[in-house]
């Protein structure tokens, strides 16, 4: 078995799959869990989009909890090991930032960080939410 190679090595291609997304706490009205698909960025090769997707119960449909959708697209970056992303609930405003960092000796399998609402009904000191990715299928 090979020693896994330092996360500031591993490219954004590295990281294409799908996620398992916890949040401890849950943020305000969403859910505690969450699923996460990363691939290549469409014009920024060297970068990454994707989803986000939660479970919203019976109002999933629309824009609920706080200006969430079920599904929120993404887009960022993995530049030395860290990883930023932006989300949007409707394609237009950022409603979610993510800032995680590679676990060092997770061979690229989990990232830890911190989200932050960023929807226009977020409360202007709305906190930094800690997650953790642990990825499920991919590289």
């Amino acid at each position: 078995m090979s020693a896994c190679p330092p996360v500031t090595q591993l490219k954004a291609a590295y990281i294409h799959g799908t996620w398992r997304v916890r949040f401890a706490p849950a943020p305000a009205g969403l859910p505690a869990d969450a699923m996460l698909r990363l691939e290549r960025h469409a014009e920024f090769s060297e970068s990454v989009a994707g989803v986000v997707t939660r479970e919203l119960g019976s109002t999933a449909v629309q824009p609920a909890q706080g200006g969430h959708a079920a599904t929120a697209r993404l887009a960022g970056d993995l530049e030395d090991g860290h990883l930023t992303l932006d989300e949007s609930s409707n394609g237009v405003s950022i409603t979610g930032a993510w800032n995680g960092k590679m676990v060092e000796g997770s061979c690229g399998r989990k990232i830890s960080g911190t989200w932050k609402d960023m929807s226009s009904s977020a409360p202007a000191d709305a906190p930094d939410v800690p997650f953790t990715l642990e990825r499920v299928s991919g590289w």
